[in-house]
Parts: C-alpha cells; structure tokens; sequence
C-alpha cells in the first residue's frame, strides 16, 4: 500500500531513532552513566528496594491485570496521523500529571521521594497502555502486554541491552513466539542504572520539588518518543 507523506516522514524518524539506539553513548551520557553508577552504590538500601519491588510489581500488574487499561475513543479506520495526534495529545496530559506527581513528591525529601517511584511507573504503564490501544492493539493481549513492556526497557536501558530488546521490538512478529516471560531482575536494574543522575537529585529536600517536576517530565518526553518510534518500526518491518 503506497505511503502517505505523514508516513513517509515519520518512518524516516523511526529509521533514524532506530540508528541511534544502535550507537554507542555519547562521552558526556557514558560518564553521567559513571556517574549514576557511583552514587547507586551510596544510595541506601531501601531506596533499591523501593525500586526493585516497584519494578516488579509493575511487571506483574502489567501482564496479569487491567489496572493500566483505559477505554480510548479511536475508530478502526483511523490514520496513523490521527492516531498519533491523539497519542501526541495524551502524551502531554501524561506529562502535566507526571510533573505535579514529581514536584508533590520531590517538596517533602527522601521520604515522598521515594513515593515516586511507584507513582511514576504507574504513570508511564498507563500512557504505554494507551498508545498500544492507540495504534489499533488488543492490549488485553499477553503478547501485546509483553511488546508494552519491552518498550519499556527500550525506553530505560543501557546500550548492550538497549540493542538487544531494539531487534526484539522491530521484527516482534517473529520474535514474539519465543517470549514466555520478561526478567524482571534484570528490567529494574537497567531501569535503576538509567533513571538519569536527576531522579536521585529529586530526594535532596530543597531541590527536591524543582527537580521532580522537571526530571518526570523529561522522563515522560523520552518514553513518549520511544513508544511511537517503537510501533513505528514493528509496523514497518511486520509490512516488509
């Protein structure tokens, strides 16, 4: 089926997204990445258990139930420019509830900052939710709950696994048949190492608020851009 040009244009930016996801880390991301790494290792305990439970309860809520399922207004016949006109528009509602969830949390210090882990994931499940419904796909679905949650770790990892799960998404018609179940020991510490230096920045009181509010929504922006680019990039090679 020919392309429109709205087509055209955007799976000319899945291409070049799918090109950077390839590449190595720029010098500034590997060092704020050594960074990062330093201060997990002086962060207290319970912050990583918050983390890590948080991580794994999301996984289970996201495959087993229909917490982050929302009825969305999208017809069958919808184009893919509207559909991601909408998504463009839920990706900002998205946004504004995360940066007041981030600036709440992030005015009261150690203690509600790390209340925001678990609000902020339930935040970002619930958008990736709606775009998976967005683009036309039965997220009540095992296997599409299981796409969900890879773009979740294309979003959020390093660069070794970030190539690994960029292949996995691309051709997930294929690769679909093989997957049984996610490792959730190894998605939350990707997603704990690549949190950006920012989110640890949120706990300190004082700065906390400024912080949150800013570092959710940047958080917010990057999932956003991966989630489309993601569904771009299946539609495209399942096509091919």
């Amino acid at each position: 089926m020919r392309q429109t040009p709205y087509e055209e244009r955007v799976y000319k930016e899945a291409r070049r997204f799918a090109k950077q996801m390839n590449r190595k880390s720029s010098l500034l991301q590997r060092t704020s990445k050594q960074i990062q790494t330093n201060i997990n290792k002086r962060v207290p305990d319970r912050v990583h258990q918050v983390v890590t439970e948080s991580v794994k309860q999301m996984i289970q809520i996201s495959l087993t139930s229909s917490k982050y399922i929302y009825p969305t207004s999208i017809h069958d016949g919808a184009s893919l420019e509207e559909r991601e006109e909408m998504i463009n528009t839920r990706l900002q509602q998205y946004k504004r509830t995360a940066a007041i969830e981030g600036a709440g949390t992030g005015a009261g210090g150690i203690m509600l900052g790390l209340a925001d882990f678990p609000l902020l994931l339930s935040i970002k499940m619930k958008f990736l939710f709606d775009v998976g419904q967005l683009y036309g796909y039965d997220v009540t679905k095992y296997e599409e709950r299981m796409f969900i949650l890879h773009l979740f770790m294309l979003a959020f990892s390093s660069d070794s696994k970030r190539k690994e799960v960029l292949q996995t998404v691309i051709h997930w018609e294929r690769e679909k048949e093989h997957l049984k179940e996610v490792d959730w020991r190894t998605l939350q510490m990707e997603y704990r190492d690549t949190i950006d230096l920012v989110k640890m920045l949120q706990l300190v009181p004082g700065l906390g608020a400024i912080v949150g509010a800013i570092g959710n929504t940047r958080l917010l922006e990057q999932l956003g851009e991966t989630a489309k680019n993601g569904y771009r990039l299946r539609k495209l090679y399942s096509s091919n």
